[in-house]
């Protein structure tokens, strides 16, 4: 296997040259060899691995955020949106599971960065990933208030000892948990679509056939109301102001190949993973955006009044105008479900991520204290402080406390995308000129790498025009939220770079070898299914 990637000479060369396990490198480079202190264990299956990538993340972005962006830019504006800020996920996700196909270690793309690009800008990105848990706990408190908005405070704290708990106990519960309310996501999102079928075909209690009436009246596209006397320009601004709430649905689409350092069979289970992620992308993302945007017009009331998060969902929406009355509140829980799941995967994320720098020396040592089962259970407990942010909701309003954190995540999200496609750049260039042949590795994309190059660009845009509105009508709270980030990003970048004196990698410099785990150690042998039932649970998992 060593002998496929070209990697065998490079190895011995490593093993001929003894290194201590926290040897600085050269030119103020962190440690690259941490296996005897990375005591996380491969415990997540195949069909954990699967299901994860599948439907981990699928959160409130999605079943909730179809309807933001149908009413701001019209139908055909959200689908672009959403078509478009997908291209970009997906272009992140091929470029971060190539390198992880060479490198399935603790860290990631922070650890990636760090490694082939920077050690600055992996410390600067790792830092933006904090408020996905809390968020996404706002998202569900907000659904709970529909039948009970009295308690607010003591749901949104079961809500965090439960995700907190599920973390705790061991990457096995973790898996667990979120293999089954991936199903439970996937059953939802598809029964979604299949009802919004039936409602726009003419199948629902009222007979009313739909087909694209809301396409031509009230139209595809809705005006942002900035610029009147330039209507296309209007309509231009309706669909970039869609950018951030598309964004925020895609957001995590990478936990599959954070997940690389706790799964069995790592280099073939990702590739095998990341693969269908372009399917998911499709089936439910376009095609749910496509539907919503037919049942439920961009003028209606309750997208209009912005008040009741949840009757922002076109297709609770649509199932009340046409008559349905047990399903909405059937969608409401499913809804309330899928953001427990969303924030639990959130909260392992960002947990593996802080463990990664531990062990790098870019965050204090206790962080990497481990459990018998190999839970990272000090970087859990740090992480999980922040989900009780979601707190703030109970002074300052649910939905208004979940538009601050939605807008953090979102710029968060982008810099972590544009880090993913810089560092695979460099990777790439690494690899080149130390003629590694990258089309050996179990995962790699024969589209790159302009994928990279495509995720880069755009991710520079989104971070521009994020929040653009507030140039027309300034708010200093929308302001701030919405570009706070990027002095973050940047202060933190240089805090590192000038405390710790780095540079950037020359690609002769680049280790693709040390403390990297090689095939024999990590894959174990195909076994071909066997009967009818483990030939289907191959294809779908």
């Amino acid at each position: 296997m060593e002998e496929r990637y070209g990697l065998q000479e490079r190895r011995q060369s490593n093993h001929a040259i003894h290194m201590e396990v926290f040897q600085v490198n050269p030119s103020g480079h962190l440690p690259l060899d941490v296996t005897s202190t990375d005591l996380v264990k491969r415990r997540l299956k195949q069909r954990h691995i699967q299901m994860i990538a599948i439907a981990g993340t699928l959160g409130t972005g999605l079943f909730l955020g179809t309807g933001e962006a149908i009413r701001t830019a019209g139908p055909l504006g959200a689908l672009i949106s959403f078509a478009l800020v997908g291209s970009v996920a997906y272009s992140s996700l091929c470029s971060l599971g190539e390198m992880t196909s060479l490198a399935p270690i603790s860290g990631s793309f922070p650890h990636f960065a760090s490694r082939w690009v920077d050690p600055a800008l992996g410390f600067a990105v790792s830092d933006l990933l904090k408020f996905y848990v809390p968020v996404e706990i706002s998202g569900a408190q907000i659904l709970i208030s529909l039948w009970d908005s009295h308690h607010a405070a003591v749901y949104t704290v079961v809500l965090c000892i439960l995700i907190c708990a599920t973390n705790i106990f061991g990457v096995i519960y973790f898996g667990e948990t979120e293999f089954a309310f991936s199903i439970l996501k996937l059953i939802m999102i598809a029964g979604l679509i299949i009802v919004g079928l039936v409602i726009d075909l003419g199948g629902a209690p009222n007979h009313q056939r739909l087909g694209f009436q809301y396409w031509k009246n009230p139209g595809l596209f809705v005006v942002a109301g900035l610029e009147p006397r330039y209507p296309a320009l209007d309509n231009f601004l309706g669909i970039l102001s869609v950018i951030a709430q598309a964004a925020f649905a895609y957001q995590g689409i990478e936990i599959v190949a954070v997940a690389a350092s706790e799964t069995e069979n790592p280099r073939r289970n990702i590739a095998k993973a990341i693969r269908r992620v372009f399917y998911r992308i499709l089936v439910f993302y376009i095609l749910g955006v496509f539907i919503a945007g037919l049942i439920v017009p961009s003028d209606n009331p309750d997208l209009l009044a912005g008040t009741g998060f949840s009757a922002k969902s076109p297709f609770v929406i649509a199932m009340q105008i046409s008559g349905i009355r047990v399903l909405p509140a059937i969608a409401n829980a499913g809804f309330i479900t899928s953001a427990f799941s969303a924030g639990n995967s959130f909260l392992f994320c960002s947990s593996r991520i802080l463990y990664g720098l531990a062990l790098r020396k870019q965050a204090p040592r206790f962080l990497t204290i481990c459990t018998k089962k190999g839970v990272p259970i000090m970087a859990v407990l740090c992480s999980s402080v922040f989900a009780f942010l979601s707190l703030m909701n109970i002074s300052s309003g649910a939905e208004t406390v979940f538009n601050w954190f939605q807008h953090l995540c979102v710029m968060g999200g982008f810099f972590g995308w544009l880090s993913i496609n810089i560092t695979y750049i460099f990777f790439y260039r690494g690899l080149q000129y130390q003629g590694i042949d990258r089309r050996k590795l179990h995962y790699w994309n024969p589209l790159q790498p302009w994928l990279s190059i495509w995720g880069l660009i755009w991710c520079m845009l989104f971070i521009l025009i994020n929040g653009y509105s507030v140039f027309w009508d300034f708010d200093a709270s929308d302001f701030l939220t919405s570009y706070l980030n990027i002095p973050v990003f940047f202060g933190l970048f240089l805090f590192w770079k000038i405390t710790q004196g780095t540079v950037v990698w020359k690609p002769d410099e680049m280790d693709f070898t040390t403390g990297i785990p090689s095939c024999e150690e990590t894959e174990g042998p195909t076994i071909p299914p066997k009967g009818f039932w483990q030939h289907v649970a191959a294809v779908l998992f």
